[in-house]
């Protein structure tokens, strides 16, 4: 019996789910018999209890409702300024709450995520604002879920199940593209960087797309090294290129910086030269000359964002996810002028 009794208690809510074929913020709901839930929606999640044998731990449950207070924020690379922008968004709404931000830095690294997202829910972190490392499996959302971690994708999403705020890349994509092309440019290239994810795919995608509406190869895509000295090094493979792009449109802030040192380098004035957009636009696009002209997307804004919705989240468990998905804006500035 203890042994039967053991078994029973290891069943999970989202077991529950699974087997009444609803998601685990519904189940949740018919275990708080909250009125949002439908008879028969409800009568199927009971019957899934009893089938499954599960048992609410209520002890467990008091102690989910007592918070530690703190946050937790996970990002790839905190060498890029982008992520220093998101943080301060990120810490301006939490910091509001009266609640501190721990950042975390995955590297990139699928398994050094997993570790930090482990030592978070040991820590009784209240929630986390995690920008997945790229190769992240989508079945992270399962565990999550099965944690009961209050969490948000930014920038980059591996589940709908999950809530996400993010940037319309493929349209600021256009816009770089379109503003390319009104100033005479049809032989476009766009610099490429880092490892596959969401984010790279969306504004690959973007400009191709873009290229394509517009008449115009999208096939000039060149791949660049992750270090910025790497990256002004290897400035020669615009040049390398089958097609020789008069205009180039950067993945992010750091290539743009590093092609921009690269450029200086081979003697070329960019915004005479050659043409240069960057994309995210960090506070320092202003500082260097030439003033870069770059596609906003707004990094305070999205962690502000996000943190408002983990806050919510907090709060309300069983909201359905929610996906917020931020307009770009493109600044123009020095960098781009006429093809030769």
């Amino acid at each position: 019996m203890a042994s039967e009794e053991r078994k029973k208690s290891r069943v999970t809510l989202l077991d529950v789910a699974r087997h009444a074929n609803v998601s685990r913020a519904t189940a949740s709901l018919v275990l708080r018999k909250s009125p949002l839930v439908g008879n028969a929606t409800r009568l199927r999640v009971e019957q899934a209890m009893r089938d499954l044998g599960y048992v609410y731990n209520i002890g467990a449950a008091r102690l989910r409702v007592e918070r530690s207070q703190i946050i937790g924020a996970i990002v790839p690379n905190l060498a890029n300024p982008f992520f220093a922008e998101l943080l301060s968004g990120i810490e301006e709404v939490i910091g509001a709450t009266g609640k501190a931000v721990i950042l975390a830095n995955s590297g990139d690294q699928v398994e050094r995520q997993d570790m930090l997202l482990q030592r978070m829910r040991e820590h009784g972190v209240d929630g986390v604002i995690l920008c997945p490392a790229a190769q992240t499996s989508s079945t992270l959302s399962d565990q999550i879920t099965d944690w009961g971690m209050p969490l948000v994708q930014v920038l980059r999403h591996i589940s709908l199940d999950l809530d996400y705020v993010g940037v319309d890349y493929a349209a600021g994509m256009h816009q770089a593209v379109d503003y390319l092309a009104s100033l005479g440019h049809k032989k476009i290239a766009f610099a490429a960087h880092g490892p596959i994810h969401s984010a790279y795919q969306e504004r690959v995608e973007g400009f191709r797309d873009a290229m394509l509406a517009r008449n115009l190869d999208p096939g000039i895509i060149i791949r660049f090294p992750t270090q910025l000295g790497e990256i002004a090094n290897a400035t020669h493979l615009l040049f390398d290129h089958e097609t020789r792009p008069t205009a180039v449109i950067c993945f992010n802030h750091v290539v743009a910086l590093g092609l921009s040192a690269g450029l200086h380098d081979r003697g070329l004035t960019i915004g005479r030269d050659f043409s240069l957009v960057s994309f995210d636009d960090v506070a320092d696009a202003e500082a260097i000359r030439p003033k870069l002209t770059s596609v906003s997307t707004g990094p305070v804004t999205i962690g502000e964002m996000a943190a408002r919705l983990l806050v919510d989240r907090i709060a309300n468990p069983g909201l359905q996810p929610r996906h917020v998905v931020k307009d770009t804006t493109l600044h123009i500035r020095q960098s781009c002028g006429r093809p030769n």
